[in-house]
């Protein structure tokens, strides 16, 4: 019999933690050579010596899956028969993690066979610790069960319930808010959209954190420090680097903490599981703070790409 919804969301933690092991045991590799290019992204030294591990894991502990994720080129069966979908980003946030500027995170979410990114039913995402971090986060849920979060001491293996919950401001005065142009590619447009959305809605304290990764994205959201991130890039460019589905699979965590994500339309994000298709997305701490800005947002996204 295949695991259940919430059988799979313990593998899916499980899973996070020997990335998260394995990146810590990594450290003084040089993390930051190139390693080479997959259908997706450019792969670094940190991220062969993760997705290296991932088929073997699978036909370790979890048969019968088919496993999607950035650093395979095409998905994978393991085992006989897929009794589930599994999209992973072994490593979200390589950039920062590679030269010890910040956290990156594994990303896992498992589906039904065929199914598409709001067909998750569960989903985890495991902090990948800086050098100076003793602690690092873990947040999992099953879809219709709430957020489960926990805060676990890298030494000794300690845990703690972690208190993740999301603003509930409806502006985004004294804020960090924004959109992501992480790169050169579409940057000019990025940052004009983004002007002139926070000049409609009268947001004028408003301050910026471009974190290099939708996990962290989506965490900063969860924990209260973000109140709205839009990630717009397949919109104003066909170069440069985009999310895609393996990025924002752990979306379900801010939906169960009470927040909001959406296409840049307010329409649910309706995506394949796989490793090529660039997705936009809208996250939002609260429903109050969608229905104020969505309107907008998706009035400028229109205006952009009608020119």
């Amino acid at each position: 019999m295949p695991p259940s919804a919430e059988e799979a969301r313990l593998r899916l933690c499980a899973l996070g933690e020997h990335i998260r092991d394995l990146v810590v045991t990594s450290r003084g590799m040089n993390m930051a050579a190139v390693a080479g290019e997959s259908v997706a992204d450019t792969i670094y030294a940190i991220d062969r010596v993760a997705d290296d591990s991932l088929i073997r894991w699978f036909e370790q502990h979890w048969p019968d899956v088919m496993v999607v994720s950035e650093g395979l080129d095409e998905p994978v069966l393991v085992g006989d028969a897929a009794a589930w979908t599994v999209i992973v980003d072994t490593i979200d946030g390589t950039r920062g993690l590679m030269y010890d500027k910040r956290p990156a995170w594994c990303l896992a979410a498992v589906a039904p066979p065929d199914g598409g990114l709001a067909d998750i039913v569960a989903a985890a995402m495991t902090e990948l610790p800086t050098a100076k971090q003793g602690a690092a986060d873990q947040l999992s849920a099953t879809r219709g069960e709430g957020l489960r979060s926990e805060r676990i001491n890298l030494a000794g293996g300690g845990r703690m319930i972690l208190k993740a919950r999301p603003s509930a401001a409806t502006d985004l005065e004294h804020s960090f808010s924004g959109l992501a142009k992480f790169f050169v590619p579409g940057k000019p447009a990025l940052a004009s959209l983004e002007a002139e959305l926070f000049e409609r809605l009268g947001a004028q304290h408003v301050f910026d954190d471009q974190y290099l990764s939708t996990g962290g994205q989506l965490h900063e959201l969860i924990t209260g420090r973000d109140r709205f991130v839009a990630d717009l890039r397949p919109l104003v460019t066909a170069e440069g680097l985009a999310c895609h589905p393996y990025d924002v699979c752990t979306a379900l965590l801010l939906e169960e903490a009470g927040g909001v994500v959406t296409d840049p339309w307010g329409d649910p994000l309706a995506v394949p599981l796989d490793n090529v298709t660039p997705v936009a997305w809208v996250g939002y701490a609260n429903v109050a703070l969608a229905a104020r800005i969505g309107p907008v947002l998706a009035e400028l996204v229109d205006d952009l790409r009608a020119r």
